[in-house]
């Protein structure tokens, strides 16, 4: 189980809600970070994930990647044992 899941944000993004209600509805506890708050991460974001893209997930300080790779995760089981 995964000790620190982030999901970074922006507005007007329907993929991050998308995302968001995945985490939640599979009972994963994680911290979100709009970068509409928060512009100044947007650079380290990038260098950390290698993508502009939103929404992005980072699980324990490295990138899963984006809502496509969250939802491949959930099919895989792997938000079952993020929650367990």
């Amino acid at each position: 189980m995964p000790s620190h899941v982030v999901l970074f944000t922006t507005d007007a993004c329907a993929f991050c809600v998308h995302a968001r209600s995945l985490l939640i509805k599979r009972g994963v506890q994680f911290e979100e970070v709009d970068l509409a708050e928060h512009p100044e991460l947007q650079a380290e974001l990038a260098g950390v994930t290698g993508s502009s893209s939103f929404p992005q997930i980072v699980v324990d300080g490295e990138p899963l990647g984006g809502f496509n790779e969250l939802r491949a995760a959930d099919k895989d089981g792997v938000l079952a044992s993020w929650s367990a």
